[in-house]
């Protein structure tokens, strides 16, 4: 295979997972040890976050015309793009968490489509619940007044029959 075909397969790759995700976040790993990074993998796979590393006129090209292409003015240097493909914040949750442990890793930016956002709303996007939080919470929102009419119901024969027993204690 040659040189450019391999470069084909690379764009191919990278815009095939650009199409599927949900949103990326472009981070300067310069300085950061190789074991810092192998350690990242490990969290990234078991996440469903893919990393890729790509020369930046390649990873330009790949995501050109699509929801992320706002990323090519910051892809500069050594980058790093960390795809969510599940849902919006778990690449976010798992830079911030990254870089807060290692002090090389900059966020240089992130995009959720159709426009660039600022590395400094990675913690916005890092503390919205997921899916699954967000549906047991509206569930409980739902159901909490659900319970307080059961239990007013409930109230209302147990507050009749101990009406009931006092007047009968009284009488007799």
């Amino acid at each position: 295979m040659s040189r450019l075909d391999t470069k084909k397969v690379l764009v191919e790759d990278l815009n095939k997972i650009a199409q599927e995700a949900f949103s990326v976040i472009a981070v300067d790993y310069r300085g950061t040890n190789v074991p810092g990074l192998t350690q990242l993998r490990k969290e990234a796979k078991s996440q469903s976050v893919q990393l890729k590393v790509i020369k930046n006129t390649l990873a330009k090209k790949a995501l050109e015309n699509t929801k992320f292409d706002s990323l090519n003015e910051i892809l500069t240097g050594p980058t790093l793009l960390a795809f969510s493909m599940n849902d919006l914040q778990s690449a976010a949750k798992l830079v911030k968490d990254f870089a807060a442990k290692e002090e090389t890793f900059e966020v240089k930016g992130l995009s959720i489509g159709e426009g660039f956002i600022e590395p400094n709303e990675l913690k916005a996007l890092a503390s919205l619940p997921s899916k699954e939080e967000a549906i047991s919470m509206l569930l409980g929102l739902i159901q909490a007044p659900l319970n307080k009419l059961a239990g007013t119901l409930n109230e209302v024969p147990s507050q009749l029959v101990r009406t009931v027993n006092a007047v009968s204690q009284t009488k007799s």
